[in-house]
């Protein structure tokens, strides 16, 4: 079982104020507590948690080296919260467990899937149905994952808890009909695309039609404007002098 030292400083104020002004120092507002252990306030370096929880995620043993002013105490503890800040990323309170080597630890531990199904060969599709599983062992038998072997699923197989291989020790709290892995067939969806060149051809006609168009049947052009009148009236007009 390997364990990582980590230095953390006792701090007496936990209003908002003083925790800010910890997080501005480079450092992370944080709380000891246990089955038997006071809840102690904390401060850790936010660079040492970072490299810890980059290395080892949630699952590493940390001994905490409490320095409270005038002495010094070792505990040995877990990761039981992180808390990050939304916009920035960065960490904004850890919380640490005790552990005790005689008592199991419930945490959750990360599936590593090993090889290549077959069935993905053969034109389908793993799907992780489980990244991580519940469970129960002492802090000695803990193990950093559990591996999932899927190399033999084929199209429609899948891998259920109760098949899986676990280290001496440990027992896995969830179902055992629960599938972790499974290689399903890739659907795939064809979409028609819209037949854009006959809308061309009739948005065309119906210019042309609109354009260039005889005129409708039973409609009557607009007649030209007749000059003979006129001329009858001044040959009248000529005539009627000539007798007088």
């Amino acid at each position: 079982m390997e364990v990582t030292d980590l230095a953390a400083q006792v701090r007496k104020e936990q209003k908002k104020g003083p925790a800010r002004r910890l997080r501005q120092s480079g450092y992370v507002p944080a709380i000891f507590y246990g089955r038997s252990a006071e809840n102690i306030l904390l401060a850790v370096k936010n660079d040492a948690l970072v490299k810890i929880h980059k290395d080892k995620k949630d699952h590493a043993f940390i001994k905490l080296i409490i320095d409270d002013g005038k002495k010094k105490t070792e505990k040995l503890s877990l990761i039981k919260e992180l808390q990050v800040q939304p916009l920035t990323g960065k960490f904004y309170h850890a919380d640490f467990y005790e552990v005790d080597m005689k008592h199991k630890l419930t945490v959750e531990v990360s599936l590593r899937f090993v090889g290549k199904p077959v069935g993905v060969d053969n034109g389908g599709e793993l799907q992780h149905i489980k990244r991580e599983v519940k469970v129960s062992c002492l802090p000695s038998d803990l193990p950093d994952h559990i591996d999932v072997d899927v190399a033999a699923l084929d199209i429609g197989d899948s891998i259920k808890i109760r098949e899986l291989t676990v280290p001496e020790g440990v027992t896995i709290l969830d179902s055992p009909d629960s599938a972790v892995a499974a290689v399903a067939v890739i659907k795939v969806v064809v979409v028609e695309a819209p037949v854009a060149e006959a809308a061309v051809t009739e948005e065309g006609a119906a210019a042309e039609g609109a354009e260039g168009a005889p005129a409708v049947e039973g409609t009557a052009a607009p007649a030209e404007k007749s000059e003979k009148p006129e001329k009858e009236k001044k040959d009248k007009e000529k005539k009627e002098k000539k007798e007088k």
